[in-house]
């Protein structure tokens, strides 16, 4: 769930409950408060509802009053009968006064010390013989006029007045509404402080593990992986936290490779340029001194130096080439190449130098040409077919040594199989061989050696291709390395 979806729900949360609860806080509060009419109201309301049972004797003391009205009015100024009246209204927070023209004819001793009989409504105002229900400001504080009830007799006017004295109702409510607004603080309290809790832990908790993850990072220890908790945004940042580690590692790792690769190609180089140097210098010292005294000596220390000079050129050239490799410097032009074609083409460029050094080089077409069509950078890949081939004749030790070059097809790639009968490389050394400066002749003998690059340079640009370059060897019977290249989807052939 994402952390909007979560806010919006606890927003919501934070207002129904609330609500919820209030409602149920302001019923139980209620009822709370109607308990406290007993203090108010002194009429018995054992297992009765203290509000109705209010009604009800308010009710019954009226229609009592409507009856005689109607059938007996001459005793409705009957003193008895208007102190009873009077009785049984106190006890529900009323009062009683009649008056008869416009002389008042009994008033209620709680009515006595007020002012309220001059602000009553004169007997026109009501309806001859029909009672009348009314709320009417007597111009007082506290009491108010509920009922009239008008009757006539022998010619006299008069009216019975029903007042209900309202002077608890504010208590009442000033006591229900403080006990409502400390109710209400308190609900919005606790269900706020309980949603903050538990949103602010699902939001806090995971921020604080990335703040310890970058205070780790901060302090160079890349190895503590950062695990998403959720799958909202704060898991998203903490999977794009752990993806910037994890590259930020690798980036670390490369780095400290390319600084051991650097000092290993500083090493390397200073050894294989050395010894060169070192030749050409004995060789030009012993024909300064001399020691080359005849004709022959002197052309062979002429042919030694410049075979030394030749091979320090393509050593310089090789590094160079490899350190733009290595860099990702060097610039490759992608075309469509038909490989059956191209390694024919190979094979007969390199077949003349290959066959002067007694090794016969042989082409088997598996492929028909125009069929085997790859999107490839044509020079570099003859590079790596001319490095392959030349470390085969290399280390070519019989005399019917041959090189055999085959184009096979998968469902998937193209494989280019170069394979020699020379003396094989070891076990022990062929996991090492397209490494840099490798040589399995450990003697580092130039001459026989070679500069170590050439196998480092053709896996550099098989995998510039999206290639993999492999090899199997036998000591003593051969080697075999074999390049793999994708073959191309017809996206890759229209861009080409």
């Amino acid at each position: 769930m994402s952390i909007r979806i979560r806010l919006l729900l606890s927003y919501l949360v934070m207002l129904i409950v609330p609500l919820v609860l209030l409602s149920i806080a302001a019923i139980i509060l209620l009822f709370t408060v109607l308990g406290d009419l007993s203090s108010v109201f002194t009429l018995d309301t054992t297992n009765k509802n203290p509000v109705a049972a209010v009604i009800g004797e308010e009710a019954d003391i009226a229609a009592d009053i409507r009856d005689r009205i109607d059938h007996n009015p001459e005793s409705l100024l009957d003193g008895t009968l208007q102190q009873s009246y009077d009785n049984r209204l106190n006890k529900i927070n009323m009062g009683l006064v009649v008056r008869m023209d416009d002389q008042i004819h009994y008033t209620s001793r709680n009515l006595q010390e007020t002012k309220v009989a001059a602000h009553l409504p004169p007997y026109e105002d009501s309806v001859v013989s029909e009672p009348k229900t009314m709320i009417v400001d007597l111009g007082d504080n506290d009491w108010v006029l509920d009922r009239q009830y008008n009757f006539e007799l022998n010619g006299a006017k008069g009216s019975y007045y029903l007042l209900f004295n309202l002077d608890f109702v504010g208590f009442l409510l000033a006591k229900f509404s403080k006990m409502f607004l400390i109710t209400l603080l308190i609900i919005l309290a606790v269900v706020n402080g309980i949603l903050t809790y538990f949103v602010s832990r699902s939001i806090i908790r995971p921020l604080r593990k990335l703040q310890r993850a970058a205070e780790q990072i901060k302090e160079g220890n890349l190895t503590a992986p950062v695990v998403p908790e959720s799958k909202d945004e704060i898991g998203t940042l903490a999977a794009s936290f752990e993806a910037m580690r994890v590259r930020l590692k690798e980036s670390v790792e490369l780095q400290l490779q390319y600084e051991d690769n650097r000092k290993s190609l500083v090493s390397n180089i200073t050894h294989d340029l050395k010894s060169p140097v070192a030749a050409i210098r004995a060789y030009v010292e012993g024909i300064m001194d001399g020691v080359a005294s005849t004709p022959e000596m002197l052309d062979q220390y002429v042919k030694t130096i410049h075979r030394k000079a030749v091979h320090m050129d393509r050593l310089i050239d090789e590094l160079f080439l490899f350190s733009k490799l290595d860099l990702k410097g060097l610039p490759f032009h992608y075309e469509q190449v038909d490989l059956a074609s191209f390694l024919a083409d190979c094979a007969e460029e390199l077949q003349l130098d290959v066959e002067k050094q007694g090794v016969k080089l042989e082409y088997k077409p598996a492929v028909k040409q125009g069929t085997a069509i790859v999107t490839a950078d044509r020079d570099k890949l003859k590079r790596v077919m001319v490095n392959i081939i030349e470390n085969a004749v290399k280390y070519s030790d019989k005399a019917d040594g041959g090189v055999w070059i085959e184009l096979k097809e998968t469902d998937e790639r193209y494989d280019i199989v170069v394979k020699d009968n020379g003396k094989g490389i070891s076990p022990e050394a062929l996991p090492f061989i397209f490494d840099r400066f490798y040589r399995a002749d450990t003697s580092r003998n130039v001459d026989t050696g070679g500069s170590g690059l050439g196998l480092a340079i053709a896996r550099h640009i098989v995998e510039e291709h999206g290639g993999t370059i492999t090899a199997a060897s036998e000591p003593g019977i051969g080697t075999v390395i074999m390049i793999t290249l994708r073959k191309p989807t017809d996206r890759g052939l229209a861009a080409g």
